[in-house]
C-alpha cells in the first residue's frame, strides 16, 4: 500500500483505526517519528509506536470507532504539511468491557512528501474538551 498524501492521511488513519491494523497504522509515520497516544504514551520510533497501537487497539478502544470531524492542512514549506483531524471516539470499554461513553480527540501530524506519498514525522493524537 503506498504512503498516503497529506489530503487523505486522515481518511487512511480512520479505516486502519477501524480495522484495528497496529502494524499499518505504524507504518503510516517513519521509521524515526515521534507519537503521543490518547493514553499518554510518548513514542520513539516505529518499534514503540507499533506496540503502544497495539496494546491501545486490544484494550480500551478494541471497539471504538472515529467519526471524522473538521480538517485542516496547513503547508509548512516545500514538501511539508501540518495536519489537524478532529475526531469523535465512541465504543470506548472500561477495564471491566463496559461501554465508557464518547470523547472528542485532536489528530495532528506533520508530514513529509516522500516519493510514494507522504509519512507522519511526528503524531499526536490526544483528547479534548468540546
Amino acid at each position: 500500500m503506498s504512503a498516503p498524501t497529506p489530503e487523505d492521511f486522515h481518511r487512511r488513519f480512520a479505516a486502519l483505526w477501524a480495522a484495528r491494523d497496529a502494524e499499518a497504522l505504524s507504518e503510516l509515520l517513519a521509521q524515526d517519528a515521534t507519537m503521543l497516544t490518547l493514553t499518554g504514551l510518548w513514542c520513539e520510533g516505529r518499534k514503540e509506536i507499533l506496540a503502544a497501537l497495539k496494546a491501545e487497539l486490544s484494550g480500551a478502544f478494541a471497539r471504538s470507532r472515529l467519526v471524522t470531524g473538521k480538517t485542516d492542512l496547513r503547508p509548512l514549506g516545500p514538501g511539508a504539511t501540518l495536519v489537524h483531524q478532529r475526531f469523535v471516539l465512541s465504543g470506548l470499554v472500561d477495564a471491566e468491557g463496559r461501554d465508557a461513553g464518547r470523547i472528542g480527540a485532536v489528530l495532528t501530524a506533520v508530514l513529509l512528501a516522500r516519493k510514494a506519498g507522504s509519512d507522519a514525522v511526528t503524531l499526536h493524537f490526544t483528547v479534548v474538551e468540546g
